[in-house]
């Protein structure tokens, strides 16, 4: 296996890998995937270094969560770390973010994982005001004092929700989208996640794929990818889609930034080290669906740092492509 460096995933005290593996699309949201292919992804993942997975209760209505327990009770040898979220079996309101219900989704994940104990459980995106009740993480501690999970954390789409829960002394880590084409979480949650110690997990890193440069205006998605039918917010939240960009502005950007990749490094691989120098960046999780993006994923974690200048392009780009049409909403 290749060493990969690590970081302490915030408050959980535990490293894990700067490039995480991704597993929404092992779930079959994004067109289906079958589990020879699956298990080959993962199996890649660890032959690269990557020692944190991230996975979720609803990702295939948990065939994520199933595909990961098997793969690892098959690789006993794999030390790896595994986030799971909770939260979005039940309908999205308040009044159902409570222990009764997260015992049960904590059991069903637990037993698809195959473990006694959750590594991070992070609750997934929930509404707004769920961030700021204090039963909430009295449940959380709860869960934590049955050992049903060794720690918890929060997954938010928005800043404001980050930073309330940063200031709460239980969370772990907060997974926030961040990528060359959404930078504001630079502005204050990440300098709050390090003064903290407060563990950051960057996902959508590829807005949705269009960072990797492989997109044209006329790129068709197959009907169950959710790149098809969530552009405008239609399923869950529109920043999940190409960071909540319009399809056509995002293709026209991604073709500028894919000018900005050193020599010997992909368009993909330079947004995900974009993403890995950022102060307060614990870990990067890009998704695959095959062996060699999953490959291709990892080997960002060697490429030297970006120099000021590709930085100082970054923050051009999206200035001049981005700001004016992301801000408004986030």
């Amino acid at each position: 296996m290749i060493r990969m460096e690590q970081r302490t995933l915030g408050r959980t005290g535990r490293d894990v890998s700067v490039v995480g593996q991704g597993t929404w699309q092992l779930g079959g949201d994004w067109g289906e995937v079958r589990e020879a292919d699956a298990f080959g992804v993962l199996d890649a993942a660890v032959e690269s270094g990557v020692t944190f997975f991230d996975t979720a209760d609803v990702y295939g209505d948990g065939r994520s969560e199933q595909i990961i327990g098997r793969y690892l009770r098959d690789r006993p040898d794999a030390d790896v770390f595994v986030a799971t979220k909770t939260g979005r079996r039940a309908e999205q309101l308040p009044d159902n973010y409570v222990l009764d219900n997260f015992r049960t989704w904590n059991d069903r994940s637990r037993a698809n994982l195959g473990v006694d104990t959750l590594d991070l459980v992070q609750l997934h995106c929930p509404p707004t005001a769920v961030y700021s009740s204090d039963a909430v993480y009295d449940a959380l501690d709860t869960l934590v004092a049955e050992q049903r999970v060794a720690a918890y954390a929060v997954s938010v789409e928005t800043c404001a929700e980050a930073l309330t829960a940063i200031a709460r002394p239980g969370v772990a880590s907060v997974q926030i989208i961040l990528n060359p084409f959404r930078l504001k979480p630079l502005e204050e949650v990440l300098p709050a996640a390090v003064d903290a110690g407060v563990g950051i997990i960057a996902r959508v890193p590829l807005a949705s794929g269009l960072l990797s440069g492989r997109y044209t205006a006329d790129t068709v998605f197959a009907p169950e990818d959710h790149r098809a039918y969530n552009r405008h917010g239609e399923a869950f939240d529109q920043g999940e889609t190409f960071s909540g960009i319009d399809y056509a502005t995002g293709v026209a950007a991604a073709a500028e930034f894919a000018g900005l990749a050193p020599e010997g490094a992909t368009p993909a691989g330079t947004a995900l080290r974009w993403i890995i120098q950022q102060p307060g960046v614990t870990a990067v999780i890009p998704g695959a669906r095959s062996v060699e993006q999953a490959r291709a994923n990892a080997s960002a974690a060697a490429l030297p740092p970006l120099p000021q200048s590709t930085l100082d392009a970054v923050r051009d780009l999206y200035d001049r492509r981005i700001r004016a049409e992301v801000h408004p909403r986030w």
